[in-house]
């Protein structure tokens, strides 16, 4: 019974194809044309130069998020540093000799800031006397430097958020310009097929899926940026009201 179905089996040989015959090779190249470097090579040149910007834009805020992640780690870290001698040390040369080795702290550098103007104050005769201006000036001081070292905390961080919002769009005016021209070269073919159509829509939604990375590391990276930004702020702002406390109390009567 067996030997007899065995024999009315057809040949599979005649039903499957070979590999490497017409149906599996027409297979492949249809595949062939939709990996990464072949939807780059193939895409119209303005698609190439959407993704080029994009691809710039993801690098340049790649160096931006490692380089503003290392800063303002280093300024946190020396800022509590910093305050931790201020509030210990009772000796005003030494915390000032703390301070210059500090170089990354913003708190610092507005101590350094006032410290210098006090200095001038007590060395001049004439400012003696003016209790309230010389607490003005120490107190201009410190709002200079402040605006100083949050400009810098401050720098490069905007790019990110350029990235975030306006690469997606870019993403998509590529998008929109590969499937406008894809449907141009289907119109001019007498018959299409999806081996025919899905390279050039492939290419056209890749545009879309490079504006995204690059965005979403920047969305992200700006909002991490922004809340430890503030935090080191309100640190500045509250040195600030301290110090010119210490000096009203201790320097100026």
């Amino acid at each position: 019974m067996l030997s007899t179905q065995a024999r009315n089996m057809p040949d599979l040989s005649t039903v499957v194809p070979a590999p490497g015959s017409g149906l599996w090779g027409s297979v492949g190249a249809a595949g062939g044309g939709t990996d990464v470097f072949s939807l780059i090579e193939q895409a119209h040149w303005v698609v190439k130069g959407v993704m080029g910007l994009l691809a710039l834009m993801f690098l340049v805020g790649v160096y931006i998020i490692i380089y503003k992640t290392m800063y303002i780690r280093r300024a946190a870290r020396e800022s509590a540093d910093f305050a931790e001698s201020f509030w210990r040390s009772r000796d005003i040369e030494q915390i000032y000799k703390n301070a210059q080795q500090l170089r990354n702290s913003p708190v610092s550098q507005m101590f350094l800031a006032g410290y210098t103007e006090l200095a001038k104050l007590a060395s001049d005769e004439r400012l003696k006397g003016d209790k309230d201006g010389n607490l003005s000036n120490i107190e201009r001081a410190l709002r200079k430097a402040q605006l100083s070292e949050t400009t810098k905390l401050e720098s490069m961080v905007p790019f990110l958020a350029t990235t975030g919002a306006s690469a997606p769009f870019i993403g998509l005016f590529g998008t929109v310009f590969g499937i406008m021209n894809s449907f141009q070269d289907l119109g001019s073919m007498k018959s299409a097929t999806l081996d025919v159509v899905a390279p050039g829509i492939a290419e056209a939604l890749f545009a879309t899926a490079v504006g995204l990375v690059a965005a979403i590391p920047s969305v992200i990276a700006y909002n991490y940026f922004v809340r430890r930004i503030k935090v080191l702020r309100a640190e500045m702002d509250g040195f600030e009201h301290d110090y010119l406390n210490i000096i009203k109390r201790h320097f100026l009567h």
